[in-house]
């Protein structure tokens, strides 16, 4: 009785310390089409008519009440149209993680978004960072949404990978994605894991034709943070590879990747993002590659400037 009255009375709090960090900002829902669920939100409406709507997706472990981030009131000071919506919380249960539900509740707060608030719908941007990276590469692949770009931060592209790297950085994280892919007896269901990963689903070129994709990854991720900058790498050949890039000079060759992941450094550059030095910056029509230094983070001082 009294620990359902401990954690009854943690709820409350949690719930009032969310509506603190979000004051000024509304709270909404949407009904999934699939399962009839209701998937929570928080958005501000512009004030002004055809303005950007921004949607930033919740990290790894986060839920629609995530406040660790600051794009919300940058977005609010701008007078954009921002929304956060949940896909099913925290990535730690097959519901969530990549799954046709999650998918379908970020399409459905899209949905909502373009019906209630004040959006130019040729300026809606996913943003997001590590699983929020995740789910942005996720939205990129299946999306139903004509979006006019794709901003991921240190983001995870195969499950799979991530499975096995994180056993010895962050092994909680391994036991999510054992979690996510309905694994048994701690044994990874390595099937499961690459159907949930985008860098194994086919690009859908013809309907990302007039989109951006922007990849930014911390040289030290991986190091100091939990996810290595092969994700970033690998989808970012993933993606040229499946438009029929044959200029291997776009591409991220192996002796590049060996030197960022060993030495934690590029070629010499002249480059920056903000402040930022750029140990790696390749580019393809409409996709590019950023390398910066850093660890696992989002670049939240710029990340709306780079939209």
């Amino acid at each position: 009785m009294k620990l359902g009255l401990t954690i009854f009375l943690w709820g409350l709090l949690l719930s009032a310390y969310a509506q603190t960090a979000w004051q000024g900002f509304e709270l909404d829902s949407v009904r999934s089409e699939v399962d009839a669920k209701w998937q929570p939100f928080y958005y501000w409406k512009a004030k002004k008519q055809d303005q950007p709507l921004v949607v930033v997706l919740h990290t790894w472990s986060g839920d629609y009440t995530q406040t660790n981030n600051s794009l919300a009131e940058r977005t609010k000071a701008k007078d954009w149209n921002y929304i956060h919506p949940n896909f099913r919380g925290p990535n730690n249960h097959p519901e969530a993680c990549g799954s046709e539900l999650a998918i379908t509740d970020i399409d459905q707060s899209i949905d909502w978004a373009l019906e209630n608030l004040a959006v130019n719908s040729d300026s809606v941007f996913v943003i997001g960072a590590s699983g929020g990276g995740y789910a942005t590469l996720v939205t990129f692949m299946k999306s139903r949404h004509r979006i006019r770009g794709f901003h991921a931060y240190v983001p995870i592209s195969d499950l799979a990978a991530w499975y096995e790297e994180s056993l010895v950085r962050t092994p909680r994280y391994a036991q999510d994605v054992l979690g996510c892919t309905a694994s048994e007896d701690s044994v990874l269901n390595e099937s499961e894991a690459k159907r949930r990963s985008p860098l194994y689903w086919e690009t859908p070129w013809e309907k990302r034709k007039d989109a951006t994709l922007h990849l930014y990854t911390g040289v030290h991720d991986g190091y100091t943070g939990s996810v290595p900058i092969t994700h970033s790498i690998n989808f970012y050949n993933k993606v040229l590879r499946d438009a029929g890039v044959k200029d291997t000079t776009k591409l991220v060759d192996d002796q590049t990747t060996i030197r960022l992941l060993t030495r934690q450094k590029g070629t010499e550059s002249d480059q920056f993002i903000g402040n930022r030095k750029v140990h790696l910056f390749k580019k393809w029509k409409n996709v590019s590659l950023t390398i910066f230094e850093g660890g696992h983070e989002m670049l939240e001082d710029i990340a709306l400037e780079m939209l």
